[in-house]
């Protein structure tokens, strides 16, 4: 592995979706490794994968490096890679799911330059796989954390 840039693989999983979820993050500089994951009570996919990519870059603690994530979710990656999340800031966010999230995404990826990458899933990439075990482990460990974005979204009105 080399020093000069920061690897991040990202999963996120829940059972039902919605359902009990979780999110599992591998970061990687250097020689060192970090793994992040946690469970939330009641969420979707879509909102642990893209937590999960939140979470890994609140992690960063070295500025202007070059940060390489991978993800297997289209979602999160067809929304930076296509530019999509520019439309949708230039629309003040009108009828964006999970608008909570890509408003906390945002600056981050603005602050940090990450290029994304989109892996498939269980293709036996080793820390794909292990995103997933830690992201199903979360979900999976009866967890009571609450998701207020999507519970507050979900109990005032239909989610976007």
């Amino acid at each position: 592995m080399q020093n000069n840039h920061i690897v991040i693989f990202t999963d996120g999983a829940a059972l039902g979706n919605p359902g009990p979820g979780g999110y599992g993050a591998v970061l990687m500089y250097g020689q060192h490794r970090k793994e992040l994951s946690d469970g939330y009570r009641l969420t979707t996919n879509n909102r642990m994968e893209l937590l999960a990519v939140i979470m890994a870059l609140k992690n960063i603690k070295v500025p202007g490096i070059e940060i390489h994530v991978y993800t297997d979710s289209k979602y999160v990656c067809d929304a930076v890679e296509k530019r999509w999340i520019y439309g949708w800031r230039a629309k003040g966010w009108a009828k964006v799911k999970n608008v909570d999230l890509w408003q906390m995404f945002f600056p981050l990826f603005e602050q940090l330059k990450p290029k994304f990458h989109w892996v498939k899933g269980h293709a036996g990439i080793v820390e794909n796989e292990r995103c997933d075990f830690l992201a199903t482990s979360a979900a999976q460990a009866k967890p009571v954390k609450i998701d207020t974005g999507y519970e507050n979204l979900r109990d005032n009105g239909p989610l976007l």
